[in-house]
């Protein structure tokens, strides 16, 4: 065999070897709705990070924030078809695949944070995070954003100060019964369409935590928040059942060790920003925050405690019982 044959053939074996390697790099997507300095956002950005110092050059991880790829209603049906990997909706949001999930959107169910982490890390709400594996998609984390706040352009102070509002809302059935038991409007919409709502008086109000009335600068286009604490906005992370159990073992457990430190980072993170957020939110002077007293408080409790009782079967007694009692 002639030299420049021998070194063709060097050279194609060269070639075909990085190629081969090109091809065995996993590349993941990571698509979410909220900004980067958000308490998901961070969380997101932590994982690319372990996940590729855990794994090298195995897995190449991509992030795309505030609903560059998809917002949350469409980001499932991506998981699905392989467009992206990994999602974060927010709990509100999986209706159309469980009812289970619903719980979490049950208002006044968790008195604070700590509540909420007792349920998701107990037997029922680790259950739930393959409540729609028949369908597809596994939970791998929760992650916190926090409790609800209800903003609007005139002050919300009793239940009867909410009637023929229109509130923004996740596509949530639980929400809308929420809003409707205080005799306001409901109207579901993206979180990306919410500012220009706001603004130009398509909705009144809306409800959500302290780091996102911020980051997306709800409180410039709202004269009022009342921190009600009313309900909980949190996260899981979700990706393809199909895709995840056909992965090398080596990757998943390498995606999973960083996830699970993503989720503690985030969650520790979300706290702190909650306070922080709130504060700036306050130093801005762009609206007004309203505290309810233990009796005002105690009659939204009153008006929307209905709503428990409508979800609680297809919810299932058992699960909002265990949520119950972690207060």
């Amino acid at each position: 065999m002639s030299k420049s044959i021998l070194a063709a053939g060097v050279a194609a074996a060269a070639l075909l070897g990085s190629n081969f390697a090109a091809s065995a790099q996993e590349v993941i997507k990571f698509a979410h709705v909220v900004a980067p300095n958000t308490p998901k956002g961070q969380g997101a950005d932590f994982f690319k990070k372990r996940a590729e110092e855990i794994l090298g050059d195995k897995v190449q991880i991509e992030i795309y924030p505030n609903s560059q790829l998809f917002d949350d209603d469409k980001v499932l049906a991506a998981i699905l078809r392989g467009d992206v990997q990994f999602g974060a909706p927010s709990l509100a949001k999986f209706g159309k695949w469980t009812k289970k999930l619903q719980v979490y959107d049950l208002p006044f169910l968790f008195k604070d944070m700590d509540a909420v982490s007792c349920f998701q890390n107990g037997e029922k709400g680790q259950e739930l995070l393959n409540a729609m594996s028949s369908k597809g998609l596994t939970g791998v984390g929760y992650w916190h954003n926090g409790l609800k706040q209800l903003s609007a352009n005139k002050p919300l102070r009793a239940p009867e100060d909410a009637a023929g509002q229109k509130f923004r809302i996740q596509s949530s059935d639980v929400i809308a019964a929420q809003f409707e038991a205080v005799d306001a409007v409901p109207q579901k919409m993206a979180f990306s369409e919410t500012y220009s709502a706001l603004q130009t008086g398509v909705v009144d109000g809306q409800e959500n935590t302290w780091s996102n009335i911020y980051s997306k600068k709800f409180f410039e286009v709202q004269d009022y928040i009342t921190e009600s604490n009313h309900g909980l906005l949190d996260y899981m992370v979700v990706t393809s059942t199909k895709w995840w159990e056909g992965l090398d073992p080596e990757i998943r457990d390498g995606l999973a060790q960083a996830m699970k430190e993503a989720s503690d980072y985030a969650n520790g993170l979300s706290a702190e920003l909650t306070a922080e957020q709130r504060q700036a939110v306050i130093d801005s002077g762009e609206t007004e925050i309203l505290q309810l007293s233990g009796e005002e408080f105690a009659k939204w409790q009153t008006a929307m405690k209905p709503v428990w009782d409508e979800f609680s079967g297809d919810i299932g007694q058992d699960i909002i019982d265990a949520a119950a009692a972690c207060n």
